[in-house]
């Protein structure tokens, strides 16, 4: 079937013109590739943004530094007195960091060396603090304006508390600039200078840029259109799966529902077999399934009905031979009629025997796994139960192998297989005349094993060679005994024999005048070698 050969087929990484850079199932590649999609757009973007707000903020701290740099050398140069000790001249400091500051757009502070404030560029721009008041109360309403009161004298409390940290740190003589929470709890860029005169620390320059929030807003606001992008193509592959996965699948639910209920046969869905991934194989393999299993009921009831057939036969005979008996006084014709329900019974026995054995046949050959076999040593176990068992009135059976090194392997199932041969060589028995004989031959013939099983009979009518393996069908030489067989034998050979890849063919032997002198029967079974 397509699905068995498609998917045994190794996948290539070049067909059809194309390269198939991810190796695996073509649907497996789809679900991979549209889920991903989405997921790399927003990494990707996550990442261009992550790396301009680092640069942002490397840039407005190189910014802080040079500016900062440029205040404490004035304030060195021109704010510093005495020696050989030199102090800072506060109050002409504070107006150097009027004069140099910016206080639109950052906040300068400057500390003396033991850390206490002296300027504050929020000083000297008299800023007003402004904050949103809280929703009205209600007359009567006791609660608290606020959801936590106490929220901002926390993080006022560790602002001071970082603010403290960085200068104390810039006392020691190094450069300290990085990211923290302001009073207000927003984010500033903060760089801390110390003030030095050679080696002495006179003070600590603080510059804070509070526009980090702003930066960050801004690239939040840049990274919408590649989250939406990002929703877009998580929502476009959710659909494109759906249509390509859920609802197949869902119309395959409901033809085996059908199925399932009697009100179809078999699944026809031509436009998903038609497909070239896991589900068209699988559409492929169910329908391949449900024909098989159509056919296997339209089999199974054309067997029931040859079965009543053939056991109404007897039946009807038995029936007119009682029906008679009780009417017929003269002891000859009543032992007839004994005679003949004595014959029907055994036919019926028979035919029963048979029906189950065929009945059983499916479930045998599927519960047993073949196996090689050495076909030349089970015919020859086979012609060596004839000649142990045979009357002297009876056929003798001859088997003959060709000559070989090599046994001749089959796959096959010993139980079934030995009743292929039993079956064809009790139906060439049957046809023999009295004093013949049956010849089994065994030999190689293009990767097969070919056994042949020869009789001396009248041979078989031309357009009867493949009626001969249907079921029932008897055609037996003038003086055989009525109902001496079933009809079964050469059906549940040929189907044995299928059911191993083989097949079995009808002849008619003739001699050098071209007259009939008996008939074979050839049964081919591939070579396990081959």
């Amino acid at each position: 079937m397509a699905s068995d050969t498609d998917t045994a087929k190794p996948r290539r990484l070049w067909t059809g013109g194309r390269w198939r850079w991810l190796p695996g199932s073509r649907l497996g590649r789809q679900i991979i590739v549209l889920n991903m999609l989405g997921l790399a757009i927003l990494i990707a973007g996550s990442l261009v943004m992550n790396e301009l707000r680092r640069g942002l903020v490397n840039a407005r701290i190189d910014s802080l530094t040079t500016q900062g740099e440029l205040i404490t050398t004035i304030i060195d140069q021109a704010a510093t007195v005495g020696e050989p000790v030199p102090a800072m001249d506060a109050g002409y400091a504070s107006q150097l960091l009027q004069m140099l500051s910016n206080p639109k757009t950052q906040r300068a502070r400057l500390f003396d060396a033991q850390g206490r404030l002296l300027a504050d560029s929020d000083w000297v721009a008299d800023r007003v603090e402004s904050k949103a008041l809280p929703p009205a109360r209600a007359k009567g309403d006791l609660r608290q304006p606020f959801a936590n009161p106490e929220a901002a004298p926390r993080i006022s409390l560790a602002a001071q508390r970082a603010l403290a940290l960085e200068v104390r740190a810039a006392q020691q003589g190094r450069h300290v600039a990085g990211m923290r929470r302001g009073d207000d709890g927003e984010r500033v860029v903060s760089v801390s200078i110390p003030i030095q005169h050679v080696q002495a620390v006179l003070g600590v320059l603080t510059l804070e840029a509070s526009d980090v929030d702003q930066i960050i807003a801004a690239e939040r606001a840049a990274l919408a259109p590649f989250i939406l992008i990002a929703i877009g193509v998580m929502v476009l592959s959710s659909l494109m799966l759906n249509s390509l996965i859920a609802r197949p699948v869902r119309t395959l639910a409901r033809a085996a529902d059908r199925v399932r209920l009697s009100r179809a046969r078999a699944i026809s869905l031509p436009e998903i077999a038609g497909r070239d991934d896991e589900l068209g194989d699988l559409t492929r393999s169910l329908q391949d399934m449900t024909q098989a299993l159509s056919e296997r009921m339209d089999a199974i009831e054309r067997f029931a009905a040859d079965v009543a057939h053939e056991i109404k036969n007897p039946l009807t005979s038995m029936r007119s031979a009682v029906e008679t008996l009780d009417l017929v006084s003269d002891p000859v014709a009543r032992e007839r009629l004994l005679h003949v329900l004595k014959n029907d019974v055994s036919r019926l026995d028979r035919l029963v025997t048979d029906i189950s054995n065929a009945s059983r046949l499916d479930a045998e050959l599927s519960r047993e796994d073949p196996r090689a076999l050495d076909l030349g040593r089970l015919l020859a176990e086979v012609a060596q139960l004839y000649a142990d068992t045979r009357r002297p009135d009876e056929i003798p059976v001859d088997f003959e192998a060709e000559d070989s090194l090599e046994p001749p392997l089959i796959l096959g199932r010993e139980g079934p297989i030995s009743q292929v041969f039993r079956n064809l060589i009790d139906n060439a028995r049957s046809f023999s005349p009295p004093g013949g004989q049956v010849h089994v031959a065994l030999a190689r013939a293009g990767g097969e094993i070919m056994v042949t099983v020869e009789d001396q009979g009248p041979g078989i009518p031309p357009d009867n060679l493949e009626t001969v393996f249907e079921r029932f069908y008897t055609s037996r030489p003038r003086g055989a005994v009525f109902g001496g067989n079933s009809g079964l034998g050469l059906s549940i050979a040929r189907q044995i024999v299928e059911a191993h890849s083989g097949r079995i063919l009808a002849e008619n032997l003739r001699d050098g005048s071209g007259q009939v002198r008996g008939a074979r029967f050839r049964v081919c079974l591939p070579e396990a070698r081959h």
